[in-house]
């Protein structure tokens, strides 16, 4: 009777949602700051504390989740593919993790101190409505890699069941060749798919012990699989002793090429790591990150580059592809091998989806539809749309030119990390009024909700890059010079064009309205009342929006402090 009743509930309410858009409405949160003529939901809000369960500890295993990946074990061949050695593949691996880790920490702090998601944070340098460009920008990026990642998984599951039943991969094909994918492959992604829909619905806070599992499984395979390559063909191989195909000035801009490559392809999470440490107990712990991350990707890359020189002295070519690779292997050891390391990769893509990719998205459709949208229902979207109506086995199969665009979203991701920066430390110097986040027509709200200073140095971030990238996606344009050039350092010049821009914007034309003498914390506004006045906070409405005596009490305090 309990699982009928339950049934019921879930059909009256599928059919409400069918018929009418109101019955998709959430419930608006009793704890919002936003005033009643704005939508807000929970996972707008500032963190709560029973939340904030992330430590240092916690975000090692976030790096090892978030780095650990097939595209992390595959990015040395790119390297050396263009005609560097593995010394240079190493070097721009590691330099360029630290390149993008400096602005990672700095945006990082902004969740830890403040609690508020990404989204929301933005709001204080761009303002509150022309922050949603910024939060449409990571969206669009952050749901292209979960769709290349998922069918990617795919390929790693498929390593599982054929290590079991070997048939597997002979299913005949009925799918037309112009579809770019086989039924076998549609299979696995269905698989996939439904393997990886329930973990990703798993609230963020909760997945600390799923990070820390991928980390030790993915871990413990990489170092197998490379102990192992060597083992069997008694040789680390003769990569060690390439010589690079480039020289010259040509060779010092390549290096430069990829370094910001492998910056740029974390240019995503150095903007919007507010989302994952809003949920740190403390505020210093995040600050590890600077060094877990470059120093996870260089293991990868280190483990990458021994198993896949090895691997030309047993099959005669280079096979950097790690499900490729495990494919290779037969006999009883070789398919249990197999099946571990396909298990492994299938943890670690549905790891990075979730740490990079669907919370990430899902904190952006929240922000921009919190009427309709939660994280839950705003994964579930992203995975819809990643998965199925991108169809990913012809992004995959579009070449080269689709995933340099794709890194070429770091121009754009740059000079939104470097507004966020350095409004956060320099402009603000950490005084936000968090409450006021969330009021459009607040102390953020500057020109019509838009920071024309932030639009300014956006402009010029981005102006100068745009012939690079078109140059890059489209060579046949022939273009020369120091234009080129400077996409070879698009990320560098991005980031710290902006953060040089917009500070002295402020310098010159300070916007005097958002500046305030100390930090108004979400919490004490909630829990009890700023600077100690006990008469600033009068009530919070039942709709979750504050009592108009209570902003102008808050604004007298304010003054008083000024």
């Amino acid at each position: 009777m309990t699982l009928r009743k339950r049934l019921d509930r879930i059909g009256a309410d599928v059919k409400a949602k069918a018929t009418s858009r109101s019955a998709w409405v959430l419930p608006k949160q009793a704890s919002s700051f936003a005033p009643a003529d704005t939508w807000t939901n929970k996972d707008n809000d500032v963190t709560p504390v029973e939340r904030r369960t992330w430590t240092a500890f916690t975000i090692l295993g976030f790096w090892f989740s978030d780095a650990l990946n097939m595209q992390g074990w595959e990015a040395p061949s790119s390297i050396i593919a263009v005609g560097l050695t593995w010394r240079e593949a190493i070097l721009c691996n590691c330099l360029g993790m630290m390149i993008v880790a400096i602005p990672m920490m700095f945006n990082g702090a902004i969740g830890a101190n403040l609690h508020v998601p990404y989204p929301v944070a933005a709001r204080s340098g761009f303002g509150f409505h022309f922050a949603k460009f910024a939060v449409v920008v990571r969206f669009v990026t952050a749901l292209f890699w979960h769709s290349i990642q998922t069918f990617s998984g795919s390929f790693a599951l498929t390593n599982c069941i054929s290590a079991i039943w070997p048939s597997y991969l002979n299913i005949p094909n009925h799918i037309p060749a112009s579809m770019g994918v086989t039924t076998q492959q549609m299979a696995s992604h269905v698989l996939f798919w439904c393997i990886q829909l329930p973990i990703l619905l798993i609230p963020p806070h909760k997945l600390r012990w799923f990070f820390i599992f991928k980390a030790v499984v993915v871990t413990a395979s990489s170092i197998g699989v490379a102990a192992g390559m060597v083992k069997y063909a008694s040789s680390v191989g003769d990569i060690w002793a390439q010589e690079p195909l480039v020289h010259g000035s040509q060779r010092a801009w390549l290096i430069l090429t990829c370094m910001m490559s492998s910056a740029g392809g974390w240019a995503t999470m150095a903007t919007n790591i507010p989302d994952f440490t809003r949920y740190m107990r403390g505020t210093k712990g995040q600050y590890w990150q600077g060094l877990f991350l470059p120093v996870i990707s260089t293991f990868l890359a280190v483990m990458a580059i021994i198993a896949t020189s090895a691997g030309k002295v047993v099959y005669g070519q280079y096979i950097w592809d790690p499900s490729v690779l495990a494919s290779m292997w037969t006999g009883p050891k070789g398919r249990t091998a197999r099946f571990f390391v396909g298990f492994a990769w299938v943890v670690g893509q549905i790891g990075t989806n979730l740490s990079a990719n669907v919370i990430t998205a899902a904190n952006d459709l929240t922000s921009l539809f919190p009427k309709y949208i939660n994280i839950r229902r705003g994964a579930i979207v992203v995975t819809v749309i990643g998965g199925w109506v991108m169809q990913p086995w012809k992004i995959i199969n579009s070449a080269a030119s689709l995933l340099t665009f794709m890194a070429g979203l770091a121009i754009f991701l740059a000079p939104v990390a470097g507004v966020l920066a350095s409004d956060y430390w320099i402009v603000k110097r950490r005084k936000i009024d968090v409450p006021a986040l969330y009021d459009p027509h607040g102390r953020y709200k500057y020109w019509y909700g838009i920071n024309w200073r932030a639009a300014v140095a956006f402009a010029i971030s981005l102006g100068p890059n745009l012939p690079g990238l078109a140059n890059s996606v489209s060579p046949s344009l022939g273009l020369k010079g120091g234009i080129v050039h400077l996409w070879d350092v698009n990320y560098l010049y991005g980031f710290y064009v902006t953060v040089v821009v917009y500070v002295s914007l402020n310098l010159i034309f300070p916007a005097k309205e958002t500046f305030v003498p100390e930090m108004i914390s979400g919490d004490v506004w909630v829990g009890s009342a700023p600077y100690g006045e006990s008469d600033v906070i009068d009530s919070v409405g039942e709709d979750g929006s504050l009592d108009t005596s209570v902003e102008k009490n808050r604004l007298e305090v304010e003054t008083e402090k000024f």
